[in-house]
């Protein structure tokens, strides 16, 4: 377990890897990424229960994460290297050809720590839940957790998954969403309003929090802790995190512009230069 000074550095050198990434193929998507940074390392440095060197698909016995917003990948694949799960060094090989590093993450070339294929919008909830059914049925008593974008809640499989989860009191799942209020083709109120998040999943039965500030670690952790508490309970639970999209770039915050677009050679400086390296570049 890493403590928050730690994990403050962990995050600084991921938005290093994440914005290297992207300029190096031309292709990926920052934005998001930058703005979980805090969420991945706060699930992976303090919250999970896992083993990066004992990794199976089945994942018995310890905590599973399932990133539904597959596109935000780089943040994913960064964390997961820095976590131990394989060569911090592979990195350089994000959306080349042959890479196990999809722009998407993909199960086919069995890269240790992504458990199912995503991108696809809306599925990664439905997933979640078999998980955490499947741990019920295993009387195995780790938690589930998930992550998704507030523009991804506009696909209406995730309300199925939704009700399903209520009705059928899966209770040992953790799901996060993203209210960065921003998606690809502009901000979520006006593409497609989703309305009051908190009151549709309480509505729909689930145990509903809320971080103000999804860019604290500090704050992040205590929220899961505090989350922790209702498992068993009854419900699903749900987290809704708010976060800046481009967090920690100054030119990337404040704008949808940075979801899916690269930044060019002069861009790049101007954020390395913002992100001074702490623990050491791929």
């Amino acid at each position: 377990m890493m403590d928050i000074p730690q994990l403050k550095n962990l995050c600084t050198q991921t938005r290093r890897d994440i914005v290297r990434m992207v300029h190096a193929v031309a292709s990926g998507h920052p934005g998001g990424s930058l703005g979980c940074t805090e969420f991945f390392w706060a699930l992976y440095g303090q919250v999970m229960k896992y083993d990066p060197a004992r990794f199976t698909m089945d994942g018995k016995n310890e905590d599973l994460f399932f990133l539904s917003n597959g596109h935000i990948s780089p943040v994913f694949y960064s964390v997961l290297a820095r976590s131990g799960y394989f060569p911090i060094k592979e990195l350089n090989t994000f959306r080349k050809i042959n890479t196990r590093l999809q722009g998407h993450p993909t199960t086919h070339d069995h890269l240790p720590g992504v458990r199912i294929a995503s991108g696809s919008l809306g599925q990664g909830m439905s997933v979640a839940i078999g998980a955490a059914l499947s741990k019920k049925l295993n009387n195995d008593n780790t938690i589930v957790y998930s992550l998704h974008g507030d523009g991804e809640l506009q696909e209406g499989q995730i309300w199925e998954a939704a009700m399903y989860a209520a009705a059928n009191k899966v209770d040992n799942y953790i799901a996060t969403v993203d209210c960065n209020g921003r998606q690809i083709d502009g901000d979520v109120e006006k593409v497609l309003s989703l309305g009051s998040l908190h009151d549709k999943f309480e509505a729909f039965g689930w145990h509903v929090m809320e971080i103000q500030d999804g860019n604290n670690i500090a704050d992040i952790i205590d929220s899961f802790e505090r989350a922790k508490f209702f498992i068993g309970r009854g419900s699903p639970i749900v987290i809704l995190m708010k976060t800046e999209m481009g967090a920690g770039v100054d030119y990337m915050m404040g704008t949808h512009k940075w979801h899916g677009s690269a930044p060019n050679d002069e861009q790049l400086s101007k954020a390395l230069s913002q992100l001074p390296e702490t623990v050491g570049d791929y």
